[in-house]
C-alpha cells in the first residue's frame, strides 16, 4: 500500500475508533451492557468495512490508476450494500440495543467517510509523473511554435 493511501487509512481509522469509543460510553451510560455491545459491533463493523474497502481500492487501482472512479464507486456501493444486509439479519435481534447500534454505525460511517474525504484532500497525489515523460524522452518540441 502506497504511504499515502496508508496515511489516508490511518487519518480515517484513528477518528473513527476515538468516535466509536466514546458512543460506547455513552450507550453504557444510556443503555447498559447490550447498549455497550451495540456500540462496539457498530464500530467494529464500521471499521472491518471500510479498512477492507479502503485496502481492496487500493489493491483493484493499483496496476490501473484510470479505474479509480469506478472502483471507488464500486467498493463504497458494496460496503454500503453489506451494511443494509447487516442491518436486516439484525433487524429484531435481542443480543444488543439496536438503536444504540444504528445511531454508532451511522456516526462512525459518517466520520470514517469525511475523515478519509480530508486526507485524500490533503494527500499531496501527483497527476503527472514527470520521470517517466523524462525517461521516454518525450520533450516538447518547438516545431509547433509560432515565431
Amino acid at each position: 500500500m502506497p504511504s499515502t493511501d496508508a496515511r489516508i487509512l490511518r487519518g480515517a481509522a484513528i477518528p473513527t475508533a476515538v468516535a466509536g469509543i466514546i458512543a460506547m460510553a455513552i450507550s453504557f451510560a444510556v443503555a447498559g451492557g447490550k447498549g455497550l455491545i451495540g456500540a462496539l459491533f457498530g464500530a467494529v463493523l464500521v471499521m472491518a468495512f471500510f479498512s477492507f474497502g479502503q485496502i481492496a481500492l487500493d489493491r483493484l487501482t493499483r496496476s490501473n490508476p484510470q479505474m479509480m472512479m469506478a472502483a471507488g464507486l464500486l467498493v463504497y456501493t458494496t460496503q454500503i450494500l453489506l451494511v443494509g444486509i447487516v442491518l436486516a439479519v439484525f433487524k429484531n435481534t435481542e443480543l444488543f440495543n439496536r438503536q444504540t447500534f444504528a445511531f454508532t454505525l451511522l456516526g462512525c460511517a459518517l466520520i470514517w467517510t469525511g475523515f478519509q474525504v480530508r486526507g485524500a484532500l490533503k494527500a499531496k497525489t501527483f497527476y503527472v509523473d514527470t520521470d517517466a515523460s523524462e525517461k521516454k524522452g518525450d520533450k516538447p518540441s518547438d516545431s509547433g511554435r509560432q515565431q
